[in-house]
């Protein structure tokens, strides 16, 4: 049976250990397993084991960067624990951890925290690490958050990377509330066809992807640049676009199969407009089940202003 791990993100002084050690304390959570407690940086917070229900959570400071998957499975096999707490240093990216986790060890959740002060101007300055915790995480938790204030700057932040994220509001009065703002699509999915416009086709990529079947049986119109496959070279190839999350270090083609029956008469990276049916089948690209578009049409078409979209 995997080895649940609990995560928690966000830079320092955001509330990850205030809110792990309030955790730890809550014996509907802490009820006696044998819990380890990694610890990747160092706040003016500090844990104080004295005041859980259980005796059984046993603290590990780690440098994240240098720790080994082999240090991991050692550090668990010491504690016998039963259960991972990380507590992860803001500076640094997630995922190069997370790779080296033991085979045995799954993410349970993944957490960020962020204060609502200081949030927005990491943001602008460093936009790629913000974005890093955000795409991964199940929930955020704007803290520190005046009354009354207004929510919508942190919505657009965590929905602009994360359309599935749950959103918390953390109030100085002490109240939460979670985020229900509607999130309107910029095109009409009832249309037929659903025309994509040039600036749309990032949030309509992440959208069909993560629920294809919502588009199963629909046609859509969109500009892309034409792919070749690997695979599947006769009669398909992948229109799509360049997209950047973050930086220019993000930047990926982002595309989808496509079946055409002309499809070897196209050249690589030439624009064109494909109005396409969606059907939802598996494809290696996938290595599972995704869309898969077959051609109606498929014409030549100018380059959009910005041949690079964004979210």
């Amino acid at each position: 049976m995997p080895i649940p791990v609990y995560a928690f993100t966000g830079f320092l002084e955001s509330g990850k250990t205030l809110f792990i050690q309030q955790t730890l304390e809550d014996e509907r959570f802490n009820a006696g397993e044998r819990t380890l407690l990694l610890i990747c940086e160092e706040g003016e917070e500090e844990y104080d084991a004295s005041t859980y229900p259980h005796k059984c959570v046993y603290f590990e400071p780690i440098d994240q960067e240098a720790v080994t998957t082999e240090q991991l499975d050692a550090l668990q096999k010491k504690h016998h624990a039963q259960r991972i707490v990380v507590e992860l240093n803001g500076m640094q990216e997630t995922a190069p951890f997370f790779n080296k986790m033991p085979r045995d060890w799954a993410i349970a959740q993944e957490v960020m925290f962020a204060d609502s002060r200081t949030i927005l101007s990491y943001n602008a300055n460093m936009r790629q690490l913000v974005v890093d915790k955000l795409r991964g995480a199940e929930m955020v938790v704007f803290n520190r958050m005046e009354k009354n204030a207004d929510v919508m700057p942190f919505h657009k932040l965590a929905r602009a990377v994360n359309r599935r994220i749950d959103i918390v509001y953390d109030f100085t009065d002490g109240s939460t509330t979670f985020d229900e703002i509607e999130d309107p699509l910029p095109f009409d999915i009832e249309a037929d066809p659903i025309v994509i416009g040039d600036d749309d086709y990032a949030l309509w990529y992440r959208d069909i992807s993560e629920e294809p079947k919502k588009y199963a049986g629909k046609t859509v119109r969109f500009k892309g640049q034409v792919a070749k496959l690997r695979r599947d070279r006769d009669g398909m190839f992948a229109p799509g676009r360049f997209v950047m999350t973050c930086c220019e270090a993000d930047i990926q083609f982002l595309g989808l199969p496509c079946r055409y029956d002309g499809a070897e008469r196209l050249r690589a990276r030439d624009w064109v407009m494909v109005t396409a049916k969606v059907s939802v089948k598996y494809h290696a690209l996938y290595r599972g089940v995704g869309p898969i578009l077959t051609a109606l049409r498929v014409d030549p078409a100018a380059p959009p202003l910005q041949e690079v979209c964004t979210f």
